[in-house]
């Protein structure tokens, strides 16, 4: 009772106190293993089990098996059933399994990774895994945090720290954390040792932005907040190490609430599959339901009078009753209508769909030695299917390396087209000592809150990538920044030292966008150097600024532009994804202007757009007053320009223009535009009362942006369409903060990028780069789906028309459940007659090649639209099945009553009209699958070609006088095949009958192709529609910039504080003497200007953008 107490707890608040397991264990918190695999070595079989009679078609078949096991009603053996069914049981759970041991595996690496554990006064190497809550844990330089823990202690002053959450949150700035003051000497054994202070906290959630607690320790409270904490997935930087106390462990870490849980996926057409087969079980009892009354009539009007010849058995007492089990033998003999062995042939064909893309060498990146791995087979069909894409941006659509592309100085632009910077004229305007670049690179050089770090060489630990690049550029010019104290910044300009004392830092946040120092140089200048965003910085060079303000007195030295690099390829993968009507929603935890130059560098928003709008409330209200404000505002541009476009629509039908060009003029005139969502989604746009009203606005829009979301943020939106749109949807993301909506959509595409193989790990398929999603969803993708639908139909017409020449023959054989076939045909049939002509079409078969797989993109929407197999498809098909079958069974019926053979004699024999009736069958099927398949290999005529010889090989074998000798009582039709197929007459049958059941199915796909040909047949047919245009419209007007990629503000308070320097540097930094620090003046001036603004004399003209690339302005002013 009191396991089933403790498991059904529910944790309101935590108490965990330091050095003490004891007192931590009777709260049974979790420990630090974790587990991302389904199943263990004991619950496998149960659960697997369980999941695959969750298919219908799997435990129908059961049922029939045990129905075959009853003598007085099965005419069939069971070995007909079980094998094929064990079979394909096992090939699914031996996948299943392999799957789930590679989870394990991935799971055991983690767990076993080594951290130091404070163990009776001893710093101990410990497992991941046996870290518990409470424990006392000393992380290194470059580490990973093992759980989230609260900093007590580190190397750096004051307790602080610098870490790096791209696993969490796909940033690569540094962050800074701080222990309690109280803590932050606890930096040697013994004080730790003596450390008992007790957190009471929250309890474990998944806001990754939030913590509160306090701790409690000699009989004072100290409050505690986020940036106390170091959360697991973080990585320890720039710092030598660092003590913290285990607060979450294992699944109850922030991370790992995060991730979701791992979610059994199953396709549409497995769905469909399921009703399907319900369809067919409920025609199936139709029909056991006409032939058991056949029965029962017969039994009672004719039967009756043959008792002395055929009397009932004892089990059997009347006709009714004769019906009854009458039922249940049809419903075995005609169970092949849905044969067991198509489950086994969808697993084979989706494994083999998988080799093919783990086989693609044009997936294969040789930079990083990465092939494409398809991480599952159950999902291949899917991905010709997908509407939607959700995607994560950085290191996912960019590389997440910031590159200082160029730059213009005193209205002289510096750069190359191409992302190599290097320009001769700027070089030698160092050489010559011009005083405005010596000017500009020294603001790069001074206007920053970089900290540099002297190993075998100078390494800069930037709080944002693009200062980095700043920081290095000038580097690269000869203004190397080597130092800094809270009091001096030390440059090497062009090879001599020079030290700056530094009178203050007017830090950059996200109001203020932009950042200033205020330096005094060696001559005792003092001078303002301040970057900004080109927004803010020419709104403060506006020419009515008053001349009596001191911020007049400044001087614009030049712009420069930093690049987010996209990854190769990443605007012609959109472009082309759109134009198959894939619809790409960027989910970021990045801020909104990084957001929106990354959405225009990857053409996702473009300068046409005009309705680029951003919904950006704090409270519900305003989110929802916003929110509907752009519905109505869009629903009321749709009606007028829909109303236009008919206006024009009838002005061209007058002047005859064709009904394709004034439908793409229709689909120009309704096209909206874009959307962004920025601190709302996290606020409010995701509550239940808003959600449809979000969905239905971000699905008028081309394009949505999310940024400033968390992980279980980015799963809820992809939940939010998979709910309510019924779309296929497919998240793809690089880093541990996109596992959770990777393991929530139908399909997760990892990326092994910058941010560790987490995103990887819970991926489905995965690849190197971003571009080769094009070629898996509009290649293989697509290919797969259309392979998958041409077989399923195919299959069905073809057991349809196997299996239901039983039920016309009940109605000529007194409904006595007797089989038209042998039995040996009947277990051949679908495994060795038919079954690899099939499979060669499932793999090989191709309506376009791959060129024109994404030359059309076009191609690509009938998957999505799932116009290839559906519940009409299926019908069609069925019909088609049941008509062939109908011909197959009355056309040698009727030529055999009134055929004589040669010699003068009647067909007389049964097994003559079975042999005729297979052969025919065989012969038809063969024709069918032969017309259907589209692209011909030498696999294809194998199998095809192969299949006949095998039937009339192994129909000779089994009626010869050789086998008869060896096993009499399962082979007694000697000689039938070779006196049946020795008539001329039976093989003119075979022929008029193939000819009568493939020529009007011939006739129809000839006429639909002749008058009604869709985009594939023009393509088959070699013909050029207009290629579509995928060069991205060029930005030429527009001003953006997206300065800062920092997300927090900055670290000028602990530069200019000292708190985060060490008293060895600051003692040894070579500058004047320490003169005493004030900055009252500066701050009476502020209070007078509110903000620092700048004036420029002349204006700049920034370079025009590159291909494929962002470009991000930045303006550098000096006094």
């Amino acid at each position: 009772m009191a396991f089933w107490r403790r498991n059904t707890y529910v944790e309101k608040e935590r108490h965990v106190k330091a050095n003490a397991r004891d007192y931590n264990d009777k709260f049974a918190y979790t420990n630090n293993h974790i587990k991302t695999s389904k199943y263990n070595i004991f619950t496998f079989l149960p659960i697997n089990l369980f999941e695959q009679f969750q298919r219908v078609a799997n435990a129908y078949f059961l049922v029939l098996l045990i129905l075959q096991l009853i003598p007085e009603i099965s005419s069939l053996s069971w070995f007909t059933t079980i094998v094929p069914l064990v079979l394909v049981l096992v090939i699914t759970a031996v996948k299943d399994a392999t799957d789930d041991y590679f989870r394990h595996k991935s799971d055991q690496q983690v767990n076993n990774r080594q951290s130091q554990v404070l163990v009776r006064g001893v710093l101990q190497n410990e497992k991941w895994m046996n870290i518990c809550v409470g424990d006392i844990i000393k992380l290194e330089n470059n580490q990973f945090v093992a759980a989230d823990i609260l900093l007590l202690s580190s190397s750096e002053p004051y307790g602080l720290c610098y870490i790096e959450t791209a696993e969490l949150d796909g940033e690569t700035n540094l962050k800074v954390r701080q222990a309690l003051t109280v803590t932050s000497d606890l930096g040697d054994i013994s004080k730790l040792m003596d450390f008992d202070g007790e957190v009471i906290c929250e309890p474990p959630n998944n806001k990754l932005d939030k913590f509160t607690g306090t701790l409690c320790w000699r009989d004072n409270k100290y409050p505690l907040d986020n940036e106390k904490m170091l959360l697991r997935g973080c990585v320890l930087r720039n710092t030598e190490w660092c003590f913290g106390m285990v607060i979450f462990a294992g699944l109850q870490t922030k991370l790992m609430q995060n991730c979701g849980r791992t979610k059994f996926k199953r396709t549409n057409l497995d769905k469909l599959m399921n009703t399907l087969v319900l369809w067919i079980f409920a025609l199936l009892i139709c029909m056991g339901v006409i032939l058991a009354i056949g029965n029962t009539i017969w039994e009672n009007q004719i039967g009756s009078n043959f008792q002395v010849f055929l009397p009932w058995n004892e089990f059997q007492r009347n006709a009714v009753f004769s019906g009854f089990l009458t039922f249940w033998s049809y419903i075995i003999i005609l169970n092949t209508v849905v044969p067991i062995s198509l489950y086994v042939s969808v697993e084979v064909l989706r494994l083999g769909h998988s080799y093919f893309i783990n086989w693609d060498r044009k997936m294969y990146n040789n930079r990083t030695n990465t092939a494409a791995q398809a991480r599952t087979t159950t999902l291949n069909e899917e991905l010709g299917q997908v509407e939607f894409v959700f995607s994560d941006k950085t290191g996912t659509l960019t590389q997440n390396i910031m590159v200082f592309s160029k730059c213009s100085i005193n209205g002289q632009t510096y750069g190359m087209e191409k992302f190599k910077f290097y320009d001769s004229s700027l070089v030698d305007a160092i050489k010559l000592e011009d005083t405005a670049v010596q000017e500009f690179f020294r603001l790069l050089a001074l206007c920053h809150t970089v900290m540099p770090e002297e190993k075998r060489h100078l390494v800069y630990q930037a709080q944002s990538p693009d200062e980095g690049a700043l920081v290095t550029a000038a580097r690269n010019f000869g203004f190397v920044f080597r130092a800094r104290t809270p009091e001096t910044i030390t440059l090497c300009e062009m090879g001599r030292s020079v030290t700056y004392k530094l009178l203050a830092i007017l830090d950059f946040n996200n109001v203020r966008k932009r950042m200033s120092v205020i330096v005094k140089n060696p001559q005792g200048h003092i001078k303002l150097y301040s970057k900004g965003a080109d927004t803010i910085i020419f709104e403060r060079l506006d020419p009515s600024t008053s001349p009596e303000s001191l911020l007049s007195w400044l001087k614009l030295l030049g712009a420069t532009a930093i690049e987010d690099k996209l990854q190769e390829g990443v605007p012609e993968t959109i472009a082309c994804l759109n134009l198959a009507d894939i619809k790409i929603w960027v989910l970021t935890g990045d801020k909104l202007e990084t957001a929106m130059n990354i959405g225009y560098s990857c053409n996702m928003l473009r300068d046409d757009m005009n309705e680029v709008f951003v919904i950006s409330g704090y409270t519900l209200l305003e989110v929802q007053q916003q929110l509907r404000c752009h519905v109505i505002h869009f629903s009321f541009c749709s009606i007028t320009l829909l109303k236009a476009s008919f206006m024009n629509i009838i002005s061209l039908v007058e002047f005859g223009i064709s009904r394709m060009k004034f439908t793409n003029i229709l689909k120009l005139y309704v096209c909206l535009t874009g959307v962004m969502l920025g601190f709302s989604l996290q606020a409010h746009a995701l509550e239940p009362q808003l959600e449809h009203t979000l969905l239905d606005l971000a699905c008028l829009c081309k394009t949505v942006i999310c940024c400033r979301v968390t992980p279980m943020q980015k799963a809820q939106v992809v939940e939010l369409v998979k709910r309510h749109r019924r779309a296929i949807t497919l998240a793809i993301g690089d880093g541990a903060n996109d596992v959770s909506m990777i393991k929530t959509a139908h399909i997760g595409v990892g990326i092994s990028g910058q941010e560790g193989m987490q995103a990887v790990l819970a991926s489905d398929y995965s690849f190197a780069q971003f571009r080769f999603l094009q070629r898996l969803l509009l290649v293989h993708g697509r290919w797969s789906y259309f392979r998958m639908c041409n077989f399923l139909c195919y299959f069905f017409y073809k057991n349809f028309a196997f299996t239901l020449v039983h039920f016309w023959y009940g109605f000529f054989c007194g409904f006595s459940a007797q089989t038209v076939y042998d039995q040996w045909f009947i277990t051949l049939f679908n495994i060795v007659y038919t079954s690899l002509p099939v499979l060669a079409m499932g793999l090989f078969d191709q309506d376009v090649n791959d060129q024109n797989s994404l030359r059309y993109p076009s191609l690509y929407k009938p998957g999505q639209q799932n116009l290839l197999f559906n519940k009409h498809q299926f019908f069609l098909y069925t019909l088609q099945g049941m008509a062939t079958s109908f011909l197959l069974f009355f056309i040698p019926y009727g030529a055999f009553s009134e055929m004589v053979k040669e010699d003068g004699t009647h067909f007389s024999d049964q097994q003559t009209f079975a042999v005729t009736i297979a052969t025919s069958l065989v012969i038809v099927v063969s024709v069918q699958i032969g017309l259907v398949t589209h692209y011909w290999t030498a696999v294809n005529h194998l199998f095809i070609w192969g299949s006949l010889i095998v039937y009339f090989a192994i129909l000779f074998a089994m009626q010869s006088d050789g086998i008869f000798g060896i096993f009499p009582r399962s082979f007694p039709f000697i000689g039938t095949a070779r006196n049946c197929l020795s008539e001329k007459s039976v093989w003119l049958i075979i022929l008029l009958t193939t000819v009568v059941c493939v020529v009007p199915g011939l006739a129809v796909s000839f006429l639909r192709v002749d008058l009604f040909p869709t985009l594939r047949d023009k393509c088959r047919k070699k013909q050029r529609p207009q290629e579509q245009n995928l060069r991205r419209v060029r930005r030429t007007s527009s001003r953006r910039s997206a300065y800062a990629f920092s997300h927090q503000q900055g670290y000028g308070e602990l530069i200019t504080s000292g708190k985060n320097m060490r008293m060895s540097t600051v003692s040894s930094a070579h500058c004047p003497e320490r003169m005493p620090h004030s900055s009252s003046w500066i701050e009476n001036m502020l209070k007078r200007n509110n903000e620092v603004s700048c004036i420029s004399d002349e204006s700049t003209e920034a370079s025009e953008n590159s291909k494929r690339h962002t470009e991000i302005p930045k303006q550098q002013c000096t006094e």
